[in-house]
């Protein structure tokens, strides 16, 4: 890169990257000094407080929809006409809960032992022969 920028003094940036093989755009982008952090996004307008996320959260974990789908539990809710936040809002609270609580629970899919395979059969076919003339012989 010293190399082009030094030559870029001298014939111009558009000729020194051609001669290198460079898209000025990667040149240009490679000269400007890093700016550190970018600044975060502001916050919608829109978005759902702490207290907001933390009651559809309750919901979400109540006896009644514990067992249900963020999907199933929005439908419920508009059915009884409550509506706390969209169906896809509801399930970034379950999952940003769920990844700032750790870990995910130890999977126990095969609880007593892992499964095992079944025995090979001894003999395979597409089309059975059949038995009456092909197994004896002719005189």
């Amino acid at each position: 890169m010293s190399t082009v920028t030094e030559l870029a003094g001298d014939v111009g940036v558009s000729l020194a990257c051609r001669a290198f093989s460079l898209p000025r755009s990667t040149f240009y982008r490679w000269s400007k000094p890093a700016t550190g952090h970018q600044q975060p996004r502001p916050r919608s307008a829109r978005a759902l407080s702490r207290q907001e996320r933390g009651q559809v959260y309750e919901v979400l974990c109540s006896d009644r929809f514990v067992d249900a789908s963020p999907a199933e539990t929005a439908a419920t809710l508009l059915d009884e006409g409550v509506y706390l936040c969209s169906e896809r809002t509801m399930y970034r609270v379950a999952w940003r809960r769920r990844r700032a609580s750790g870990a995910a629970p130890a999977p126990e899919r095969f609880v007593s032992r892992p499964p095992k395979a079944a025995g090979l059969p001894m003999e395979v076919w597409i089309n059975p022969p059949s038995v009456c003339l092909a197994t004896t012989k002719m005189r």
